[in-house]
């Protein structure tokens, strides 16, 4: 099969294009033909040695592929050859074939296309599992999406909606970016261009819910938004921290969580693989159902052949697209 292989951490262009054994899947393990590999933000993150979870090398990179299922390994019983998958790996999925853990793999509907459900792979679960586990979003809340234009941002804004959100805000670098958010189902905007972030971030939010603030705030982005956005949260409010995009971590005095009775609590997707397997096919069932039922899509994408990997990823770095990109290794 052919594969994008990497032999050294510290770049994007480390990878390149070989053939390679095709993989056989062992006990519990799903054999899947990758139709469409996503190109993630976290894949740069992994290539560049910047990620905490280091990959043993020689690796492929790609999270989240989709295809059909082409074997499975002795002891496999929930997935069966032939069916339209997608699999939740840390890597390797920028290649022809993978094998996967049966627990993180996941049956399509019908009515999605590999290259959508690439597209939706890794923002959708991700963004589920801060509203709903997380978050515990409940009807009539009021909910700040932050980095509302990337991958996370656009799911979040659309399963707020689907969960119940009474306003859904997409925060904004510059206000001509609303309109993706828009589409996406946001009721309001929240502009991060405005002076006096501080004031004018909570003064938005305050004039879009009423006065009542933020119910949930989720957070991609850290640095100064996240101090901001702070001031924006309701009483009984709760933030999930889901990166730091913005490049800063930031701090809090812990007195205003007394202050405002809020709450603020960290989520990584790759551990609730790990260890909630039930609460990950939950997370994709209603995803999936809610995708059937029209109440979200998938987001805007562009697709490339899997040797245009690295130029991919300087897009993405490099922020020269809004679309997801989704690479094609089937030729």
């Amino acid at each position: 099969m052919k594969a994008i292989q990497v032999r050294e951490l510290g770049s994007i262009d480390n990878g390149s294009l070989v053939e390679l054994p095709d993989p056989v899947p062992g006990p519990g393990q799903v054999l899947i033909g990758v139709h469409a590999a996503p190109v993630n933000y976290v894949d740069i993150v992994q290539i560049t040695g910047k990620y905490q979870f280091k990959p043993k090398l020689p690796y492929t990179p790609g999270k989240g592929p989709a295809g059909v299922v082409r074997g499975v390994g002795p002891g496999v019983g929930r997935i069966a050859v032939g069916d339209r998958v997608i699999g939740m790996n840390e890597h390797s999925g920028y290649a022809q074939m993978i094998v996967v853990a049966e627990n993180d793999v996941y049956r399509l509907p019908d009515q999605l296309s590999f290259v959508d459900a690439a597209a939706m792979s890794l923002g959708f679960d991700t963004s589920w599992m801060a509203l709903r586990e997380r978050a515990r979003i409940k009807p009539g809340d009021n909910v700040l999406v932050l980095g509302a234009t990337g991958a996370v941002g656009n799911a979040a804004v659309q399963l707020a909606k689907a969960m119940g959100a009474k306003v859904a805000l997409g925060a904004v670098s510059s206000p001509e970016k609303f309109a993706a958010v828009q589409a996406a189902g946001a009721d309001a905007m929240v502009d991060l261009s405005q002076p006096d972030l501080k004031e004018s971030l909570r003064a938005q939010v305050f004039a879009a819910t009423g006065g009542h603030g933020a119910d949930v705030i989720i957070d991609p982005i850290g640095g100064d938004v996240f101090e901001a956005a702070m001031r924006s949260i309701a009483w009984r409010g709760r933030v999930v921290i889901l990166g730091f995009a913005a490049g800063g971590i930031p701090s809090i005095k812990v007195n205003y969580l007394m202050l405002k009775n809020c709450e603020i609590s960290g989520m990584q997707i790759s551990d609730y693989r790990r260890r909630t397997p039930e609460l990950m096919l939950q997370c994709f069932d209603e995803i999936f159902r809610f995708y059937v039922e029209g109440k979200v899509k998938a987001p805007p994408s562009m697709t490339m052949p899997l040797a245009d990997y690295a130029k991919a990823m300087h897009m993405i770095e490099g922020r020269q697209t809004s679309k997801r990109i989704v690479l094609l290794p089937q030729g």
